[in-house]
């Protein structure tokens, strides 16, 4: 798959087969994850891997749009751990985990899987819900989870660039 192709490839699935995902292939999304830059190498996010069907269903419970994921092979929660965050800043975290999750998106299309980014963070019900689930300390935020699996239909690539969103300072 060309780069360009790469990119207009990822797309949100949330219909999956119930062939598993190899462990190597989920240590090659979390190595692609933590290859994103960060803000001063502090490198804040955190990961949950989740395979117990049990746990997945009780996450979907907690997150609305997400009740699919239940059905999910698999699953990461991406935390921050805003204690090593730079400057401790929120927003910096946020920026950080984003960009992890941003590479293992990318890198789930690259290894012809698919996935769905589920927001957790900002909503206070989810957040608490889910430090409660997987009884995190303080410091450390749940900001999303991706749901991942073999996809059950490939959506096709699309191109959502709009030059309205475009300022030339030429």
């Amino acid at each position: 798959m060309s780069e360009k192709n790469l990119f207009f490839s990822r797309r949100s699935v949330r219909a999956f087969t119930d062939a598993p995902i190899s462990r190597e292939q989920l240590q090659d999304l979390l190595s692609a994850a933590m290859s994103a830059p960060s803000a001063c190498a502090k490198d804040p996010w955190r990961f949950h891997v989740i395979t117990n069907k049990k746990l997945l269903a009780e996450i979907a419970e907690v997150l609305p749009n997400g009740k699919f994921l239940a059905q999910a092979p698999a699953g990461i929660l991406v935390c921050g751990d805003i204690a090593v965050a730079h400057g401790n800043e929120l927003s910096y975290m946020l920026q950080d985990c984003s960009a992890a999750i941003e590479n293992l998106l990318l890198a789930v299309t690259a290894l012809d899987l698919g996935a769905c980014w589920l927001g957790v963070h900002p909503r206070s019900e989810r957040i608490d819900s889910i430090k409660r689930l997987f009884d995190l300390p303080e410091s450390i935020i749940p900001l999303s989870v991706i749901a991942l699996g073999h996809p059950q239909k490939v959506p096709a690539p699309r191109n959502r660039y709009n030059s309205e969103y475009v300022n030339w300072h030429d």
